[in-house]
């Protein structure tokens, strides 16, 4: 009967791993403290007519441990460019050079510590839940299996293993969470 049944655990690892890949570009785009040129990952500039992200409009460096440029290469979209790093949500205050535009890092104050702590606490909780979602994937395709005539041995064998596979994830994303907030408190 399904004797063959064989659970896809790669696919399963494989989609655990891009909740993870999406929690560190997640935690990648809280600002520290510390200047960063994927702190600006998340922002989109309304460039020909399409959002476009800044990456694609001009090359983000980082001169400095406080400052971030960005070396817009279309002189028309420099304000659209600036606008969009102002509305971004990240509390951080454009100043044009030309094509430039600087972006300092201000220190971080210990109420706004605390409040990016919360939200990274927030994406780690949703890294968790897409996790959850992926091992009840797994589990529903071994339910079904059962139900066409898997042996409780193999049932169980198989429950086992995405357990283990989750359990493996769900702590990977603690871990990761405690190395980021302590980065955020870190003074």
């Amino acid at each position: 009967m399904s004797d063959d049944f064989e659970l896809d655990t790669d696919d399963l690892k494989r989609r655990m791993d891009g909740a993870m890949a999406n929690l560190r570009t997640e935690f990648a785009s809280l600002r520290t403290g510390r200047a960063s040129a994927s702190m600006l990952e998340p922002v989109m500039v309304d460039a020909y007519g399409s959002m476009t992200p800044i990456n694609q409009v001009g090359t983000v460096n980082v001169p400095e441990p406080r400052m971030v440029t960005v070396n817009v290469w279309d002189k028309s979209l420099v304000g659209k460019v600036e606008k969009a790093i102002r509305e971004s949500g990240l509390g951080i205050n454009p100043q044009l050079n030309g094509t430039i535009i600087m972006l300092p890092i201000p220190e971080l104050n210990e109420e706004r510590r605390r409040d990016l702590t919360k939200v990274a606490g927030q994406y780690a909780e949703s890294a968790r839940v897409s996790i959850r979602n992926v091992r009840r994937d797994g589990m529903d395709q071994i339910k079904k299996a059962k139900a066409d005539g898997m042996s409780e041995d193999d049932q169980k064998l198989w429950e086992s293993e995405v357990q283990d596979l989750t359990d493996a994830m769900i702590k990977a994303v603690d871990e990761a969470l405690e190395t980021k907030q302590a980065e955020i408190m870190q003074v």
